[in-house]
């Protein structure tokens, strides 16, 4: 047999793109197994090590024989664990019956989707956006519809824009914050305006994506959309995971909760999908919802430290102008004043893309082009490392647009 054609490839891959982060953090594996000095900031996870009570609770389920085949939506202890989470957190009243444990929240978001869009129904995605957000919409079948925010208005998007995009075809507004890529995160008041607009459209379905509600700075408070907005309830699905605020990216687990309806939908695609996250991994969520919580400041101080280096010296940085995130682990600068110079190689800059791939090339600093995540001409760094390696990152950033003329 030949080559595959593409012919023998579903068409649905034609309107997907592969990961841009995934893609950097590739890139960057390889230069170094060539002996190159790189410093990759493109991945989003913490560089902190899982904390030790969380690892020991997932030793003792091996242990105590924790390793069958689950519910397809998770052990009820974990789900009961959920639904406190919620109440205790984000004052949120769910049963643990309106509970979903996913392989991260990538199949949560995924099986959303799946359960509840057709061919032509819209998602609001507002830019920039986490890149997979589109990419699901576009695989199962949902067209996604943009709404660009701008860095005047710290990536936020604003009512009258949301407002504007809302069709007969809507479904879903697809909403993140803390948000990946910007950082930006969302006040009470701020979400208040967002939830007004959406409470005139009934047709329109919320799904948050809640991942970093514990990476927030300074005095800024978390809040999500139902929280602000109770009418919203029977219409929204709120996403969350254990992989940022615990350092667990590794053990993939997702959870989510909502109308009980579109819980079972989202079950019975799971069933026939994945079934249960893994066991192991399920019993380690527990202890990390039930158990201390006492590291998360800890490890929010430690963060906030690095952004506030990482800002400082980006914008010292010739060309570069970096606003300042309330949350999550990532900058979101912009290189416009670059763009049109020429790069130590002799090439011109004409985008976000050549600005990084320039970068990565004169100094060995690995970040993601803002056009991946459908707004340049910016980058995104993750400041999820040591700030020794943050601050020599950030100097051979200034030495490369210091270089250009």
């Amino acid at each position: 047999m030949g080559p595959i054609t593409m012919a023998f490839l579903a068409d649905a891959l034609s309107r997907v793109k592969p990961s841009a982060t995934i893609a950097v953090s590739q890139k960057a594996r390889e230069l170094k197994a060539k002996g190159r000095d790189v410093i990759g900031l493109g991945a989003g996870e913490p560089d902190f090590d899982t904390p030790d009570n969380i690892k020991t609770a997932a030793i003792d389920a091996i242990n105590r024989g924790e390793t069958k085949y689950t519910p397809v939506s998770g052990i009820p202890e974990l789900r009961k664990a959920i639904a406190a989470k919620f109440k205790r957190e984000n004052n949120l009243d769910y049963t643990w019956e309106q509970t979903i444990v996913g392989t991260g929240g990538k199949q949560i978001l995924f099986n959303a989707f799946m359960a509840t869009l057709n061919p032509g129904d819209e998602v609001i995605i507002p830019t920039p956006y986490w890149v997979s957000y589109p990419e699901m919409v576009a695989l199962c079948g949902g067209t996604p519809v943009f709404v660009a925010t701008t860095q005047a208005n710290s990536f936020k998007l604003q009512p009258a824009d949301l407002e504007k995009a809302i069709t007969p075809k809507t479904k879903w507004f697809m909403f993140n914050s803390p948000s990946n890529p910007s950082g930006a995160a969302y006040t009470h008041a701020e979400l208040k305006a967002l939830t007004d607009v959406l409470v005139k459209h009934p047709h329109v379905w919320v799904l948050t994506d809640d991942m970093y509600e514990h990476l927030t700075y300074g005095e800024f408070k978390f809040a999500t959309p139902v929280e602000v907005e109770p009418s919203l309830y029977d219409r929204t699905l709120t996403m969350n995971g254990v992989s940022k605020a615990y350092a667990m990216t590794g053990w993939r687990i997702g959870y989510a909760a909502g109308p009980l309806q579109l819980i079972k939908a989202m079950d019975m695609i799971q069933g026939q999908q994945t079934s249960g996250a893994t066991s192991i991994a399920q019993w380690a969520a527990v202890e990390a919802l039930n158990g201390t919580q006492d590291f998360i400041p800890r490890n929010k101080k430690i963060f906030e430290g690095r952004r506030d280096l990482v800002v400082s010296m980006l914008n010292q940085a010739k060309g570069i102008s970096c606003p300042v995130p309330e949350g999550a682990f990532y900058v979101y600068p912009s290189c416009a004043g670059l763009i049109g110079k020429t790069a130590p190689t002799g090439k011109v800059i004409e985008t976000d893309e050549d600005f990084v791939s320039e970068l990565l090339e004169s100094e060995g600093v690995a970040v993601v082009h803002g056009s991946a995540f459908g707004l340049g001409p910016n980058f995104r760094i993750s400041y999820a490392t040591s700030e020794e390696l943050l601050e020599e990152a950030c100097r051979r950033i200034q030495r490369f647009c210091a270089a250009c003329k």
